[in-house]
C-alpha cells in the first residue's frame, strides 16, 4: 500500500515545485516590465524639461531625524543666477509620525539679521549668499531645523504644473486678477494651467497686498498637492521624477523624493496646515534708509507661533 502511494505524492511535489517556480518567474518578469516602464518614464519626463538636470549646491544641511522634516522651498525669477532675490520662501514640514503636511510662508519684507551683514528684508539674503545663507538666517532667527532644499524658478514651475497635473489644477478663484501677473482670471471655481496657476499666486494688486499673495502660494501648493495624493498618480511619479531633475534644483535624493511623494499618495496627506510668519498683530510697518519699507517683527512672539504650529523643539 505504502509503495502505491510514494509515486503519487513525488508527482504532488512535482507540482508544486513546477507552480512555485513559475510564480517566481512571473514575479520576476512583472519586475522588470515595471523596472522598465519607470525606467522609460523617467527618461521622458527629463525630455520633457529638455534641459540638463540642476546640480545642486553644497547645503549646509541638518540632520534629518526620524519624526519631521523640514524642506525649504524657495520661488525665483530667474533660476540659478546668484544674483536673483527670493519671491517666494516656504518651510514645507513633513511629519513622519502622522504622514501631514504643514506649510510655513516667510513674508519676503521681514527685516531680518543676515549673518555676516547688515539687517536687510529677508529676500535678500538669498541675494547676498545663496540658498546657504537664507538658511542660516531662518536658523540663526527662528530656532528652526532646515534638512532640505528645492528651488525652482517660475517659468519651470509653469512647466512643472502642466507635467505633474495636465488637466489643470482646482483652484476658486476669489475676483478678476490680471494686473502685472500676464494672464485674465475671472472669479469662480476652475482648472488652472501652470501660467494661469502662477499669475494668480503671484496676484498683489488688492487691498491684501503681499499678505493676500502669501496666502494664495499657499493655496496653490494645498491645491497641487491634493492633485497629487491620490494612488492613480503613483504610475505617473517616474516621469514625474524625471521632470523634477530638469526644473529644481534639491538637495534631496531621487530616491526620497520618490518615497515620499508615494507616501502622501497612498495615505492622501490630510489637511494641510498653514502658517504665514510674522503672525497677525506680531509686526509693524518700518522703513529704512538702506532697505526700504519693511516688516519690524516681534521675534519672540513668532517664533513661538512657529514652535506651537510645528510642534518642533526650537533652538
Amino acid at each position: 500500500m505504502e509503495e502505491e502511494l510514494q509515486p503519487i505524492k513525488r508527482k504532488r511535489r512535482r507540482k508544486r515545485r513546477f507552480r512555485l517556480r513559475g510564480i517566481v518567474f512571473l514575479l520576476l518578469v512583472a519586475l522588470i516590465a515595471i523596472g522598465t516602464y519607470a525606467f522609460l518614464q523617467f527618461k521622458e519626463g527629463k525630455d520633457i524639461a529638455d534641459t540638463s538636470a540642476q546640480e545642486p549646491v553644497l547645503f549646509d544641511q541638518d540632520e534629518v531625524n526620524e519624526d519631521y522634516e523640514n524642506i525649504l522651498v524657495l520661488g525665483i525669477d530667474s533660476r540659478g543666477e546668484e544674483q536673483s532675490r527670493t519671491d517666494t520662501m516656504m518651510l514645507v514640514t513633513h511629519d513622519k509620525v502622522n504622514n501631514e503636511i504643514k506649510l510655513t510662508s516667510f513674508m519676503r519684507d521681514i527685516y531680518a539679521d543676515i549673518p555676516g551683514y547688515q539687517s536687510y528684508k529677508l529676500n535678500t539674503a538669498y541675494y547676498l549668499g545663496g540658498v546657504d545663507l537664507l538658511a542660516e538666517t531662518l536658523r540663526q532667527m527662528f530656532g528652526v531645523e532646515i534638512h532640505h532644499y528645492a528651488l525652482i524658478d517660475f517659468q519651470s514651475f509653469e512647466s512643472l504644473v502642466d507635467v505633474a497635473v495636465p488637466g489643470g489644477v482646482e483652484i476658486d478663484v476669489e475676483k478678476e486678477m490680471s494686473k502685472n501677473i500676464g494672464v485674465s482670471l475671472t472669479p469662480g471655481l476652475q482648472k488652472l494651467n501652470g501660467k494661469e496657476l502662477l499669475g494668480y499666486a503671484r496676484f498683489r494688486a488688492d487691498e491684501e497686498g503681499d499678505f493676500g499673495r502669501v496666502r494664495r502660494q499657499q493655496q496653490v501648493i494645498t491645491a497641487m498637492k491634493d492633485e497629487m495624493a491620490t494612488v492613480s498618480t503613483i504610475p505617473k511619479l517616474p516621469k514625474l521624477a524625471g521632470t523634477l531633475q530638469g526644473y529644481v534644483q534639491t538637495d534631496m535624493p531621487l530616491t526620497d523624493q520618490i518615497k515620499l511623494a508615494t507616501q502622501l499618495a497612498i495615505s492622501g496627506g490630510g489637511e494641510v496646515e498653514r502658517l504665514t510668519l510674522p503672525i497677525e498683530n506680531g509686526y509693524s510697518y518700518g522703513n529704512y534708509a538702506h532697505a526700504g519699507s519693511v516688516l519690524d517683527i516681534d521675534l519672540e512672539m513668532n517664533k513661538q507661533a512657529l514652535s506651537e504650529f510645528l510642534s518642533q523643539p526650537l533652538n
